[in-house]
């Protein structure tokens, strides 16, 4: 291990949960960066802690009236006086925990000045973070070597979060995850994979010779919901506004349709509706409202795709949304499928899942928008009880603060890539366990590629060099340069046309 500094005083400290600590210069550069994990023997034991700030000093520039009044004649003080030899680096580093006999320790007595910091061990490090050495590896610790290797119970059970403005990489993260699940071995267990896809980023997977035979992709050609398997219950779900005397009512006309036919279509429960003799405004609403559901074009007389070929062990399962423009369609495909999915689990019919949801603060918005989501409730409920069952949800989103709170306070593990808006990053900041000030102040620096993670799934919070995907990236839409050059072409196309008509 690498000697890297000498503990000092200050007014500060140490004391038990900080210290800080000349840098000791090396001929290879230097040995300590922000964000970095160093060791010291203590009274106590082993204690590991987290380098939190750098700090650049030097005597001679201490006093700005003294620069001032030796620079008035022109000359500099480096001409003046030796100042590259009084420049030096302090680091400032919380302190984590004792390790001592492979068990981790609170810390109750502070270092002593003068005592010699060390690079941290990375076996000693990765036992000190919870890693595992089985778990899925998403990329490398900042200024380490080690593998950053999360367990799978820790990260997905009690639900994960992966926030980041557009552009910062975070379907690139999910597809990290995805393919760590689909290439895990079967004697370790895998789990079905369903992703709601708003815009097409993981199609890609269905076209990778490597995950072909393990992807199936669900779009606006094969995605329909079976009316005659629809409670009253179900329906009210999808129609908020619907009060329980009109859900008592249409639960009657459907079991009087039931007897009638095994299967149905909207539009005959609609018909059935309109020839009931149930109060003529009750009659008027369910009618008005069942025929707004049958115009989105999802409702016919079979369920594509069942559960059971959705939920597979070891499958990705794509619901390709791009081409559905209305964002209510959308929210009515999940809120189907995955309460159908919940409901599944919860009987142990079909294998323990991971829903992973990008946009999901459409789907499950929080404020003043949360009332006009029809899937919101169906997130909430599975990220307050899935975990007792092992229905695991991954929510993605650009923006934390739109997101429902219930349901982001239920995922214990946050990855955190680059985010500027004020706003977000304290929503953040409020609802991530374990993240201190100097985690908090390092997230809009971070740069594409690099996520905090901060949760269940770590002791402590980890600053990672996400690993390059393995996966075929095939998304839909294409560069703005592109989609210039291409409407050009056209036109000119067009306009050649048109002059050989005339």
């Amino acid at each position: 291990m690498q000697e890297i500094g000498t503990i000092i005083s200050t007014l500060e400290g140490p004391n038990s949960n900080q210290f800080s600590f000349v840098i000791k210069e090396t001929k290879s550069g230097i040995p300590v960066h922000k964000g970095q994990f160093v060791q010291l023997e203590t009274e106590e034991g082993l204690m590991i802690a987290r380098v939190s700030e750098i700090i650049k000093t030097n005597r001679y520039f201490m006093r700005a009236e003294s620069v001032r009044e030796f620079e008035r004649n022109g000359r500099t003080l480096p001409d003046m006086f030796p100042v590259d030899r009084w420049e030096y680096l302090v680091a400032d580093a919380v302190s984590l925990g004792i390790f001592s006999d492979g068990k981790q320790q609170r810390i109750s007595f502070p270092p002593s000045p003068g005592q010699k910091v060390f690079e941290a061990d990375e076996n000693i490090l990765s036992k000190f973070l919870g890693l595992d050495e089985n778990g899925i590896n998403i990329g490398k610790i900042s200024f380490h070597k080690l593998d950053v290797r999360l367990n799978m119970t820790k990260m997905f059970q009690k639900h994960a979060a992966i926030l980041a403005i557009s552009g910062a990489g975070k379907s690139y993260l999910a597809s990290d995850l995805i393919e760590e699940i689909l290439d895990r071995s079967e004697e370790l267990g895998r789990p079905a994979i369903i992703a709601m896809d708003p815009h097409g980023e993981y199609i890609g997977f269905g076209d990778d010779e490597n995950y072909i035979t393990r992807t199936k992709i669900f779009n606006e050609k094969n995605i329909s919901i079976s009316a005659s398997k629809l409670s009253a219950t179900n329906l009210a779900e999808l129609i908020p506004q619907m009060s329980s005397v009109q859900r008592r009512e249409l639960s009657s006309i459907i079991n009087q349709l039931r007897e009638k036919k095994s299967s149905y279509t909207l539009e005959d429960l609609i018909n059935e509706v309109c020839e009931s003799k149930i109060d003529s405004r009750t009659s008027s609403a369910l009618a008005s409202w069942l025929t707004d559901l049958n115009s989105t074009g999802l409702f016919s007389n079979i369920d594509s795709p069942s559960v059971e070929e959705l939920a597979k062990p070891g499958q990705l399962s794509i619901f390709d949304l791009s081409e559905f423009v209305h964002l209510k369609n959308r929210q009515i495909i999940l809120t189907y499928f995955a309460r159908k999915l919940f409901e599944a689990r919860r009987k142990d019919s079909i294998p323990p899942f991971i829903l992973f949801v990008e946009e999901a603060h459409q789907f499950a918005p929080g404020g003043e928008l949360e009332e006009h989501a029809v899937s919101r409730p169906v997130i909430e409920q599975i990220a307050r009880e899935g975990r007792k069952f092992n229905a695991c949800l991954v929510l993605i989103s650009q923006r934390p603060k739109r997101l429902s709170t219930t349901a982001l306070s239920q995922c214990n593990t946050h990855i955190i890539l680059r985010v500027t808006n004020p706003m977000d990053i304290q929503h953040i900041e409020d609802s991530s366990e374990g993240i201190t000030a100097d985690i908090v102040d390092m997230i809009p620096g971070l740069k594409v590629g690099e996520a905090l993670i901060v949760g269940e799934a770590v002791n402590y919070p980890l600053l990672v060099k996400i690993r390059e995907r393995r996966s075929k990236k095939l998304e839909k839409g294409m560069k703005f340069e592109e989609a210039l050059r291409k409407f050009k072409e056209r036109k000119i196309l067009e306009a050649k046309d048109l002059d050989s008509f005339m």
